[in-house]
């Protein structure tokens, strides 16, 4: 098994290079809408291969951060059923879901992509667009993508069941800053603690 957590611990050292390597292009996707915009209106001059690398980079963004937000645990859970049970069921279903759903989609999409991919590669398709782009990179960001979320998966499941053997802490538990919720209520409790203490201090005068 610690073969199996330094494989987990690789994986997740790779998700995290690649998440924060991409939120980067976040940056530059801004950057190219604001310079298009400018030359649009104060140049009247633009180009159809500005628009499609904003979308590029939309892409690269959504697809190869997959496995960074999956190790963050930020996809979306239905909580209101799963939070019923206890934290090892809660482990057991997210097993079951990784094994019988995740990683076969994955492997189903990088099937299904990579004959899109390699067509579009010896073809050198181009987009339609009058000054368009290359398509095959944009293409490929699909199985690129879903290969890194397998990855992260894989790494999941072995936390999980290392989590059942009393080996590691709970895995399923968010990383890094409070989740919307926890501020919401941190918000809503400062603020009923600063009702009570106006109201405290009008009694006194």
């Amino acid at each position: 098994m610690n073969a199996l957590l330094s494989l987990s611990k690789s994986i997740d050292s790779i998700s995290e290079w690649i998440g924060r390597w991409v939120a980067w292009l976040v940056l530059l996707a801004v950057l190219i809408s604001s310079g298009n915009a400018i030359m649009r209106k104060a140049f009247n001059m633009s180009s159809n291969g500005f628009l499609e690398i904003q979308w590029y980079l939309f892409a690269a963004v959504f697809l190869l951060a997959s496995g960074y937000t999956l190790m963050r645990q930020e996809h979306v859970k239905i909580d209101v059923f799963s939070g019923r049970f206890s934290k090892r069921t809660q482990i057991w279903i997210d097993i079951v879901g990784i094994c019988v759903f995740l990683l076969p989609f994955t492997f189903i999409i990088i099937k299904l992509a990579m004959p899109l991919v390699i067509n579009a590669y010896v073809t050198q398709e181009v987009s339609s667009n009058a000054g368009g782009l290359i398509r095959w990179p944009v293409f490929a960001l699909l199985p690129a993508g879903m290969l890194l979320l397998a990855m992260q998966a894989v790494s999941e499941l072995i936390k999980r069941i290392a989590f059942l053997q009393g080996l590691i802490p709970d895995p399923s538990k968010k990383q890094g800053s409070k989740t919307p919720e926890e501020e919401l209520a941190e918000f809503l409790l400062q603020k009923e603690v600063a009702a009570r203490e106006s109201g405290q201090l009008g009694a006194r005068k």
